[in-house]
């Protein structure tokens, strides 16, 4: 598969994280032959890319603002100017940010600031991207689109983050609204939707819901981004507008039983 990659240009956003989703996937494209730009909201973005580039890839990092759709418009003219037409973009933005933390609530405690900036950073940003690389996709008649959402909106949730929840799912239907109308130009949007998963942001409560699991454990980075690389390849083109859950089969499970009664 890595003569499929070979050449094509990969905007990774989210990225900044050493044990994340982003660099993960960032990693792992590169390593099938693929030239990458990998942004954050931080200057740490550029340790990333020279850890890539000591890896042997040819990689930049950029620090964006993604929130501000001028912001999603300068990073692809960036990508493109450096490289030329951007082929493959992860929209793994959001979640977590390191600049400007979410402030979670349940809807009846959460202010209009909060909920418009929840939105922005784990919605709008996504928007913003995939509008931007649209045309250049369009123009080359190809393209890959995947946006890392969550098991927690599209499928499930827990208590007290509802801007979170409607944001992630809001993605699941971004997803299937660009897929149908992009397919005929070659261009497949797809959705990648983690649950309980090991990365540097996960707290100990975190890491205790991941050993609830069917499989007993929480899922890695790598084991996400396997999926999303595949999902980029020119193998995946006829999988288009479909969200994926890569979660040990906890959304699955009927039978959560009380901690220390299951048999």
């Amino acid at each position: 598969m890595t003569a499929d990659y070979d050449g094509r240009v990969a905007i990774v956003t989210g990225a900044g994280s050493p044990d994340g989703i982003g660099f993960s996937t960032a990693r792992m494209l590169a390593a099938a032959g693929m030239r990458i730009v990998v942004a954050s909201t931080t200057d740490r973005i550029l340790i990333r890319a020279e850890e890539l580039r000591g890896r042997g890839a040819d990689a930049v990092g950029l620090s964006a603002d993604l929130t501000d759709p001028a912001a999603a418009e300068d990073l692809v003219r960036a990508a493109e100017r450096r490289y030329g037409p951007v082929a493959v973009l992860v929209n793994n933005a959001g979640m977590t940010s390191v600049s400007e933390p979410d402030s979670a609530a349940e809807a009846g405690a959460l202010s209009d600031e909060d909920w418009r900036s929840s939105l922005d950073r784990n919605l709008s940003s996504a928007f913003y991207m995939t509008r931007a690389v649209l045309p250049v996709m369009r123009a080359a008649r190809y393209g890959r689109v995947v946006n890392v959402t969550s098991v927690s909106g599209p499928v499930l949730a827990f208590r007290g983050d509802a801007a979170y929840h409607a944001a992630k799912a809001g993605m699941a239907g971004l997803t299937r609204s660009v897929a149908v109308d992009a397919a005929a130009s070659g261009i497949t949007v797809n959705a990648v939707a983690p649950g309980w998963i090991a990365t540097g942001s996960a707290t100990p409560r975190e890491a205790l819901m991941g050993r609830g699991t069917p499989m007993g454990r929480s899922g890695t980075p790598d084991e996400v981004a396997g999926l999303i690389t595949w999902l980029c390849s020119p193998a995946a083109s006829y999988i288009t507008g479909q969200v994926l859950v890569v979660d040990g089969g906890n959304s699955i499970d009927e039978e959560h039983h009380p901690r220390g009664e299951r048999t």
